[in-house]
């Protein structure tokens, strides 16, 4: 036993062993280093005067920060665990040649992962969308929690988590981008002044405006646009009005609560379909 630990195991922890150890303490450190050096280098390259607001700017850094301290997270422990297998003696010449037929392989058998590759990278270099915007890709919607070169995930008003292969995603719809609007569509009767109603509409859209509990959210306060149409038992009009991103269901919540109460206090009605039921003799 003795002659084992003298001859075989000692030399071993000696030579190969402590440059094992070495090799991953070494690994564990640049994958700290990494980490602050990707958070400062591309916080500083970002150039903040291309942005709107320092939240936007902020979503765009954390978007690049994570994909790329991923990426050579990912790289570092490739490189990492090659140079160990070497100090073990494993001659990673064939493994590294293996890799590179099952790469060609995978690149005939894995197109849908080189679609999301590729596409991913079109949505970060266009700066499609960044965590914590609000996204809607086709009929699935929610908050960006997470963006890579392969998937992004989004976590809807339920709290559902959604996660969405890159690829998968031909239309893109940001509704936290710059600003926001409010879009609003409003009944009222055909009885009604409209120049009461533009007047009321107005005050209230100025009120809200003008709240402390809401201007730091509303950029353009809401005002009466045009008569969108005539409807069977009202004549409908649209306000619109822009709003930070992201507090647009906010703002319009508050407007309808507002309008309904201001329409209440000055007599215009907001009518509602009524049918008439003629019952045969």
């Amino acid at each position: 036993m003795n002659n084992f630990f003298e001859e075989t195991l000692l030399p071993w922890l000696i030579n190969p062993g402590l440059k094992i150890a070495i090799i991953g303490v070494g690994v564990y450190i640049a994958h700290k280093f990494v980490d602050r050096l990707i958070q400062r280098v591309i916080r500083k390259l970002i150039p903040s005067d291309r942005f709107v607001s320092e939240l936007e700017e902020a979503q765009r850094e954390d978007t690049l920060i994570q994909v790329a301290t991923v990426t050579l997270h990912v790289v570092l422990w490739i490189v990492g665990g090659m140079i160990i297998l070497s100090e073990l003696g494993v001659d990673i010449g064939p493994l590294i040649a293996a890799a590179g037929i099952g790469g060609l392989a995978i690149g005939f058998g894995g197109q849908y992962l080189i679609r999301d590759v590729i596409n991913g990278l079109f949505i970060l270099l266009e700066n499609q969308f960044n965590v914590g915007d609000i996204a809607c890709f086709g009929d699935t919607c929610g908050v960006v929690e997470s963006v890579n070169l392969r998937r992004t995930i989004l976590r809807d008003l339920d709290g559902v988590v959604h996660t969405v292969p890159n690829g998968e995603i031909t239309v893109a719809s940001n509704m936290s981008h710059e600003f926001a609007r409010v879009n609003l569509d409003v009944g009222v009767g055909y009885n009604s002044n409209l120049e009461d109603v533009m007047r009321t509409i107005n005050r209230v859209g100025l009120d809200i405006s003008e709240d402390p509990e809401w201007k730091e959210k509303i950029k353009e306060a809401p005002q009466f646009l045009r008569v969108q149409e005539f409807g069977d038992s009202s004549i409908v009009v649209k306000i619109l009005g822009e709003t930070i991103p992201g507090e647009q269901w906010a703002v319009t919540g508050e407007l309808r609560k507002r309008l309904k109460l201001a329409f209440d206090r000055e007599g215009i009605e907001i009518p509602f379909p009524q049918r008439v039921v003629h019952k045969a003799e």
